[in-house]
């Protein structure tokens, strides 16, 4: 792979298939799991914009380097807050430190919501290669995709439910499953495999990890046959019907409700618990009674 003009530091851009009409954006920070910071979103907007522009690229392919897609998002970086085209404002504006204020970080969670639903409505087809772990903010950008082809080991799933606060787009949920998986998976926070996935309906295929990009390219490839202005009007068309049904109310909706859920009792105790005794501390304290996301083995 070879980096772009661009000269971004967290992803590189390629590009791939016959005439290599289609473009592709791996997540590069591997040794964090590719967990997004602010610099990543920021790499990871400017990107997909320039792919945007491009007329020769067709369809976007946006992967994972390492042993994960994408992890979620890097809750260390003081910097995560700041949206793409956005001052760099704190996330919780408040007197208190442990009592954001709604509005304001409501405010914040909403203009993070923007980069998903350009992912979602930019004229540019757009495919998930996902492998390793796909959660939380991983997840949510993986189910904004237009298509996915995921190995079938991977782990997807948004523990940020558990407590911590709403998980906004994976409130895509209901629209990519049925009613019933959607709301055990929001209800618990829980993971399904990529093979569950593809039963399910949250993804377009399952394959094994040693062929996964020979069929994402495969397929983006597919896709590509068209142009790239003729995919932009199949696009919209299918998401018209999509965005009729209410997604963006919903999502900016269920943003909200995700400021709101930063007051809950298990939210006020997840904080503590990271005040107290850290953030991975937290993590474990969060998961482990589940069993899942890498604590099963521990006991």
């Amino acid at each position: 792979m070879t980096r772009s003009s661009g000269n971004y530091q967290t992803v590189v851009l390629d590009r791939v298939g016959t005439d290599a009409r289609v473009g592709r954006i791996t997540l590069d920070r591997p040794e964090r799991l590719n967990a997004l910071s602010g610099e990543m979103l920021d790499e990871l907007w400017a990107s997909l914009h320039e792919f945007e522009a491009d007329e020769s690229v067709r369809v976007i392919i946006l992967r994972g380097n390492g042993r994960a897609f994408c992890a979620g998002y890097d809750l260390s970086d003081p910097h995560l807050t700041k949206t793409p085209g956005y001052p760099d404002v704190p996330l919780r504006t408040s007197t208190d430190d442990d009592q954001p204020l709604a509005m304001n970080f409501a405010s914040n969670l909403k203009r993070g919501a923007e980069l998903q639903l350009h992912f979602w409505n930019m004229p540019k087809v757009t495919l998930a290669e996902v492998h390793g772990y796909c959660i939380a903010g991983g997840m949510e950008f993986a189910m904004m995709a237009d298509l996915v082809v995921a190995a079938s080991d991977a782990v997807i799933g948004h523990p940020g439910s558990r407590g911590v606060g709403v998980a906004r787009n994976a409130a895509m949920l209901p629209v990519v499953t049925n009613m019933r998986k959607a709301k055990e998976l929001l209800y618990t926070g829980g993971a399904v495999t990529g093979t569950q996935a593809e039963q399910l309906g949250m993804i377009n295929y399952a394959v094994d990890l040693e062929t996964l990009s020979e069929r994402a390219i495969a397929l983006a490839d597919r896709v590509a046959n068209l142009s790239a202005d003729h995919l932009a009007v199949l696009k919209a068309a299918a998401n018209r019907f999509y965005e009729n049904a209410g997604i963006y109310s919903s999502i900016r909706s269920v943003t909200e409700l995700d400021a709101i859920a930063q007051n809950t009792e298990s939210a006020h105790t997840w904080r503590r618990v990271v005040q107290e005794q850290g953030f991975r501390a937290a993590v474990e304290w969060r998961d482990k009674p589940y069993g899942d996301y890498g604590f099963a083995e521990r006991g």
